[in-house]
């Protein structure tokens, strides 16, 4: 069983920056993926950005969605199980609830979310 705890949300104005923490524990076998989805009020989940962790025969690779490429930044700290969103030049339509997602071993999880909130 693995756990996400997510944390950094809040709220910030337009323009501004926030970064987005999210640390697994628990009996964690091989990560494939690690990355960030959102859910606006009255949308659907999104992709925001993930990782495809690299491996010894692959590079891996990084998506980011096309409304946040260029401002926002996925990151890992393999030592600490921790993935990052880093996100900068935030708009209000940023508003959301940012739920971080890691695929390990043959599982798929999920953290609770954490509100963001871009607002004057």
């Amino acid at each position: 069983q693995v756990q996400l705890v997510e944390s950094g949300g809040g709220l910030v104005q337009p323009g501004g920056s926030l970064r987005l923490s999210c640390a697994a524990s628990g009996s964690i076998s091989r990560i494939f993926v690690m990355g960030w989805y959102r859910q606006a009020p009255g949308k659907q989940r999104e992709l925001v950005a993930r990782e495809f962790v690299p491996t010894s025969s692959d590079s891996g690779s990084t998506n980011y969605a096309d409304s946040v490429s260029g401002r926002f930044t996925i990151s890992r700290d393999n030592a600490k199980n921790t993935v990052y969103l880093q996100m900068n030049s935030l708009r209000p339509e940023d508003t959301a609830v940012y739920y971080c997602n890691v695929v390990a071993g043959n599982r798929e999880y999920w953290g609770k979310g954490i509100l963001v909130t871009v607002s004057s």
